[in-house]
């Protein structure tokens, strides 16, 4: 059993006074602003055929403080505003890798606010944190505890739409260490009817957390949409609807950590299907069903998991018929229509759909670790299909 070096941000929330709210507040236009102005003359330079890096924009920064319209910069602290320019060259970076899009602007309204403290702009000392530019330290709850001896390189402060403060320190944790191995594995096939089946035969219920609080949240955008623009009202309806979205958003992260965290402990090997859920949200049908899901956020969760503990997560081409392919025999049936949840194969064996569907994915992952067969993701589609037809043909809301 090995330690890993893992960096780890340790999220609380927090309740500033009105005039820590008024400096964040400050501090988060102030970033957007210097983001928005990086990214205008970066994309001027570009029709120019020219680049910018981050040295030449931090000189910009420079020049625009000592300007009376952008005086107000000056009035923050530096930091947050530097690491906004870090940020737009990651983006460029990962642009110009073919890895991400083009930037976009950030808009007052609905960009994520949010402010990043290097060491130097921060003093962290006996469970409390004091940031510069503040006479006094954040009102912290430590719902959990922080690595003994933490040492925190990085504090990003944010403020969701529901008007939650957080802060998020980034730090060592020498308590993550690989886990003893296993000769445990298990293919794992993502649905609406259950949330999750496995090839042992379990399946997972979907909680559909966003149905739950479906009438209240119908009920708050009627009431938004009828508010004045602009106005008061508005945003306090705003705000209204924002916390129905986090309480939907808060019980659904809590309960894929309790599941992801159970199956990386216990596997070794885990095998998923490499699902297109950008394509699939593009059915009208099944785009809310799917986003409640949030297979996306399974696998991600499974990944860095994964890599914490020693563990080996391998996607499985998501052209791979793992529901019309008899576990038993290899028999491919020619249809397999959404409605039928259970079958009989030629060989006689009679198959939970979604449960067959795991066993197949974990057959195929296994080939990967013995030979390296080819079911990695495959970008292009065969046979021209579309992704959300083949995807959304085998779900049901």
């Amino acid at each position: 059993m090995t330690t890993s070096q893992v960096r780890r941000a340790f999220k609380y929330r927090f309740y500033p006074t009105d005039t820590q709210a008024a400096e964040l507040s400050r501090t988060f236009g102030c970033v957007r602003k210097v983001y928005n102005l990086a990214l205008a003359a970066r994309t001027e330079a570009w029709a120019r055929q020219e680049r910018v890096n981050y040295n030449q924009s931090s000189a910009m920064l420079t020049a625009w403080k000592q300007t009376e319209e952008l005086a107000y910069l000056n009035e923050v602290s530096s930091v947050p505003l530097q690491q906004a320019l870090r940020h737009l060259q990651v983006a460029f970076t990962n642009f110009f890798g073919k890895r991400a899009k083009y930037p976009r602007f950030k808009s007052r309204k609905k960009s994520r606010k949010s402010a990043e403290y290097t060491a130097s702009a921060f003093r962290f000392r006996d469970g409390e944190l004091r940031l510069a530019k503040m006479r006094e330290s954040l009102r912290i709850v430590w719902s959990r505890p922080l690595p003994d001896d933490a040492s925190p390189s990085t504090v990003t402060v944010s403020q969701d739409a529901a008007g939650r403060w957080f802060v998020s320190l980034l730090c060592d944790d020498p308590s993550i260490t690989h886990l003893p191995t296993t000769d445990a594995a298990i293919g794992i096939d993502a649905g609406l009817d259950h949330l999750l089946s496995f090839s042992t035969g379990e399946k997972i219920a979907n909680p559909r957390h966003e149905r739950r609080d479906r009438v209240a949240l119908a009920k708050a955008q009627r009431r938004l949409a009828k508010k004045a623009k602009d106005s008061a009202n508005r945003t306090k309806a705003r705000h209204k609807v924002a916390k129905i979205h986090a309480r939907i958003a808060d019980r659904r992260r809590d309960t894929l950590h309790k599941i992801t965290t159970r199956l990386v402990r216990e596997n070794q090997t885990l095998v998923i299907e490499d699902l297109t859920v950008r394509n699939m949200v593009k059915n009208r049908k099944l785009a809310r069903a799917i986003s409640d899901a949030a297979w996306s956020q399974v696998r991600s969760m499974l990944e860095y998991k994964a890599a914490w503990y020693g563990r080996e997560v391998i996607a499985v081409d998501r052209w791979f018929p793992s529901s019309k392919l008899c576990s038993s025999c290899g028999t491919l049936a020619d249809e397999m229509p959404l409605s039928v949840r259970t079958w009989t194969c030629e060989c006689g064996t009679t198959h939970d759909r979604d449960v067959n569907a795991a066993k197949n994915l974990l057959a195929a992952g296994r080939a990967v670790t013995a030979c390296g067969a080819g079911v990695r993701p495959q970008r292009s589609s065969p046979g021209g299909q579309s992704a959300m037809k083949q995807e959304t043909s085998r779900r049901e809301p």
